[in-house]
């Protein structure tokens, strides 16, 4: 029998996901059951605030979103610091947390490491934050996770999944991911941009992180127009 969370970690590999920082907990049991089937590596940090940062430094680096798992209450918490930063700095990054048993949710009934609304907290700070509630809900959450990384600015986002649901039987048949286009300019608005630029007198480029996979072409437009080039904190060093 496979689990939601084992197939959550087959799903995640289907999305090209090689590596998940985190630290497992009674919360994330069921989550950590399938990653080594999925040929996905785990890489353990002491604190869930680095499972966070490393996420997003191999985001950077790799230019694939990052990955962290980590337990409800505290261990999403710890992790807020560097959702918010992946957000300011567009960084594709997904964590994935446990959250206590559905019927509990909102109850205040002193589960471990409850909150009032975790998925109200993450979604604070993260541009979607989501709940797998049933199967049918696992593959539409990270399809709708994964396109914010790129149908639109990059950024965080979170899912959750309650303690018990990650043990129910996940009986669905595989499916590939749906794929987001990344967006893409309109012909006519190059052709505007291309004649402001002709005519500018002093044009200068302001460059952000977001040239980060486009160095080489951001040299010859600043080449071509004879431009000097600012470069934002999140693009130091890529000239």
């Amino acid at each position: 029998m496979t689990t939601i969370g084992e197939a959550l970690a087959h799903e995640l590999a289907q999305h090209g996901v090689e590596v998940v920082f985190g630290i497992p907990g009674v919360h994330t049991i069921d989550l950590y059951r399938g990653l080594e089937a999925a040929g996905i590596r785990h890489i353990a940090p002491r604190h869930e605030q680095g499972a966070g940062f490393m996420a997003d430094g191999y985001a950077r680096v790799s230019g694939k979103p990052g990955v962290a798992l980590v337990i409800t209450g505290p261990g999403l918490t710890n992790t807020l610091t560097a959702i918010a930063q992946a957000r300011a700095d567009s960084v594709p990054m997904l964590v994935l947390s446990g959250v206590n048993p559905l019927p509990s949710l909102g109850k205040a009934r002193g589960h471990l490491h409850e909150l009032p609304d975790q998925q109200a907290v993450a979604g604070a700070v993260a541009h979607v934050s989501l709940r797998v509630e049933a199967q049918e809900d696992l593959a539409p959450a990270l399809d709708r996770a994964f396109a914010t990384f790129s149908g639109r600015r990059p950024g965080p986002a979170h899912i959750e999944i309650p303690l018990d649901v990650a043990g129910h039987e996940y009986a669905l048949a595989a499916s590939p991911p749906s794929q987001v286009a990344a967006p893409a300019a309109e012909t006519g608005d190059i052709a505007r941009a291309a004649d402001l630029l002709r005519s500018a007198r002093r044009p200068v480029i302001l460059a952000g992180g977001g040239v980060r996979r486009h160095v080489r072409q951001l040299t010859e437009l600043a080449t071509i127009l004879s431009a000097p080039t600012v470069l934002t904190v999140n693009a130091r060093g890529l000239m």
